[in-house]
């Protein structure tokens, strides 16, 4: 049964957002994540070293320190090599992903699942706008040709900014999770509680951050950082503005952000494949097979590297308010 109480989700609704802390099962959830993404950085390791761009493989250091390393060293952020989701453009054959079993069962975890029936209903799509952030020390990673860093504080926006306008209508729900400590220091995320009553912003394209509200249209008095630990879920509305702080510690900091939305809305990034978690109506419908799931990324990948698509931005530079 849907495990949110009547006084949690009026919170969702008037606040726009809740914290639930403790949600997920660290052993159970959180540490095979973990164990699964240690082996996609040996891999990516080996690769760089047998091809020269690195000294070492580095196998000595813990996940963090190993991954700054290799980015500070190979001048590259290999974000794309951890996501279980593909770029919105300049996708190849050989464009690399991540859709390990471990994500996979994360991401149609019971009690997660329970919480999100509790907010959009018992027929649960995984909407495929999700991603892995690894982000390591800002000071250390490289910089563009402007001096910026490549990964940097996530921009103030809303998830429904980042979609196409068919999913203005639907009810996409954000997850948002640590897999480390998630602090003031290491760039723990921000949001404007209440921001989602206006309903959607307009958003500027450009810069490391992403897209990103104009200031003009939001209340930073009340912006609020929300520090989380492993197993604490924050679960916000597509119209939520949010962003996060940048990580100036000597660690990286990594979250993982899924969406759901219910069966049969689009999801704003149609081209990508989704898929049914959760039916009480159809349960034969349910995808259950984490292989199946690795499988749909990467027919996706191969199509999509054969045909031109639409790009997935509908925000221009040149609207007044982003000059």
């Amino acid at each position: 049964m849907p495990c949110l109480t009547d006084e949690q989700l009026a919170h969702f609704d008037e606040e726009g957002y809740l914290l639930v802390r403790g949600m997920l099962d660290v052993e159970e959830i959180i540490q095979p994540i973990i164990d699964e993404y240690h082996g996609v950085l040996d891999n990516l390791a080996r690769e760089l070293y047998q091809a020269g761009q690195i000294a070492s493989a580095y196998d000595d250091l813990p996940f963090g320190k190993r991954l700054t390393q290799i980015v500070v060293e190979s001048g590259q952020i290999h974000a794309q090599y951890f996501d279980f989701s593909l770029p919105q453009t300049g996708i190849d054959a050989d464009t690399p992903f991540w859709a390990g079993p471990a994500v996979f069962r994360c991401i149609t975890n019971s009690d997660l699942l329970d919480a999100v029936e509790s907010i959009v209903g018992p027929e649960i799509w995984s909407n495929p706008v999700q991603h892995v952030r690894l982000k390591p020390p800002e000071r250390l990673v490289p910089k563009n040709h402007n001096g910026q860093a490549l990964v940097s504080a996530t921009n103030w926006h809303q998830d429904n900014g980042v979609v196409l306008p068919e999913a203005d209508d639907s009810e996409v729900l954000t997850v948002w999770f640590p897999l480390n400590e998630a602090t003031l220091e290491n760039g723990c995320l921000q949001i404007i509680p209440r921001s989602h009553r206006r309903g959607l912003q307009t958003h500027c394209p450009g810069g490391p951050g992403g897209l990103w509200i104009p200031e003009l249209f939001m209340d930073m008095d009340a912006a609020m950082p929300v520090p989380m630990q492993p197993g604490d879920v924050l679960f916000l509305t597509q119209h939520t503005i949010h962003g996060s702080l940048a990580n100036n510690s000597d660690d990286v900091r990594w979250s993982f952000d899924l969406r759901y939305n219910p069966t049969g809305q689009p999801t704003g990034r149609d081209l990508f494949p989704g898929f049914v978690a959760r039916s009480r109506a159809n349960p034969e419908s349910v995808l259950r097979d984490p292989v199946a799931w690795e499988k749909l990324w990467r027919d996706t990948r191969d199509r999509l590297a054969q045909e031109a698509h639409t790009p997935f931005n509908r925000w221009s530079a040149d609207a007044a308010v982003c000059a």
